[in-house]
């Protein structure tokens, strides 16, 4: 039996990058899996790909009746719903803050921040309902520190890192869990998409991200959808039943500050300005 045997999930942007690689994992580990998307085609073949534990629902994040239709079909499907992994994102607008188009920001933010509302509103009544259930959402390293995604994108992170720890105080007394996962640098289409590649060309540069952010953490590899996989397969399974309210950061040690070889050079440029023999 796997750990997620007899469970029901929904996986946001789970087409592809990390929701498709959570979706397959999920799958693997006995889960029924509702994967919500816009991308019909690879939709389809992730449900030829995995048979009959897979459906697929064309869902826009950024509008609630979509999100509340989503959820309304896994219960009507399944009879029930144990997670809900709120992953669906984008880049969104970069550049300084002085050149930010607000009607792009806007459109980024509420795919960013109000689809995880709207995930936690809609997939938390049923929850609550049956008092048990675990949601998921994805944040970043951008929400915890400076410097490491576009503001728009970095604002909105932020923003679901706080609402996740503070839904946590209240669906935490129905039994259900609310969680996030912080991802550092993964290697995944996004960001082929944020500098306007089209669909098919942001996939193929995948290989490409993989060794450009390979040297960026302690851990010297690009992050990789699976890491993010596990991360969500932990906090979707009873392994975590006493976990709520936390921000799974899984970077490779990025957030841990400069690199060690960079430490070093530069306390040795410190000991030679003093004078001191190294």
């Amino acid at each position: 039996m796997g750990r997620l045997s007899g469970k029901v999930a929904i996986v946001t942007g789970g087409a592809s990058g990390i929701g498709r690689g959570t979706a397959e994992l999920f799958v693997r580990e006995g889960a029924s899996v509702v994967v919500a998307d816009l991308q019909d085609d690879k939709g389809a073949q992730l449900v030829e790909q995995l048979g009959k534990a897979v459906s697929y629902l064309r869902t826009d994040v950024a509008e609630e009746r979509d999100v509340e239709a989503l959820v309304a079909h896994a219960v009507k499907r399944h009879g029930r719903l144990d997670c809900i992994f709120n992953n669906a994102g984008l880049a969104g607008v970069g550049g300084s803050i002085l050149d930010t188009p607000v009607p792009e920001a806007e459109a980024a933010f509420r795919i960013l921040f109000w689809g995880v509302v709207f995930g936690m509103k809609h997939a938390g009544r049923v929850m609550r309902e049956q008092q048990f259930g675990s949601i998921i959402s994805t944040a970043s390293v951008a929400g915890i520190d400076t410097g490491l995604g576009p503001h728009i994108y970095s604002a909105a992170k932020a923003a679901v890192i706080h609402l996740t720890r503070s839904v946590a105080k209240e669906l935490g007394e129905s039994n259900v869990r609310v969680n996030c996962i912080c991802p550092g640098g993964v290697a995944t289409p996004i960001f082929g998409k944020a500098f306007g590649l089209a669909t098919q060309v942001a996939d193929q540069t995948v290989e490409i991200m993989k060794a450009a952010l390979g040297e960026s953490q302690p851990i010297r590899r690009a992050g990789m959808p699976e890491d993010i996989a596990k991360a969500a397969l932990f906090l979707a399974s009873d392994d975590s039943t006493f976990v709520n309210g936390h921000a799974l950061v899984v970077d490779g040690g990025l957030t841990r500050g400069r690199r060690w070889p960079e430490i070093e050079a530069n306390r040795k440029r410190l000991r030679e300005a003093l004078g001191v023999p190294d």
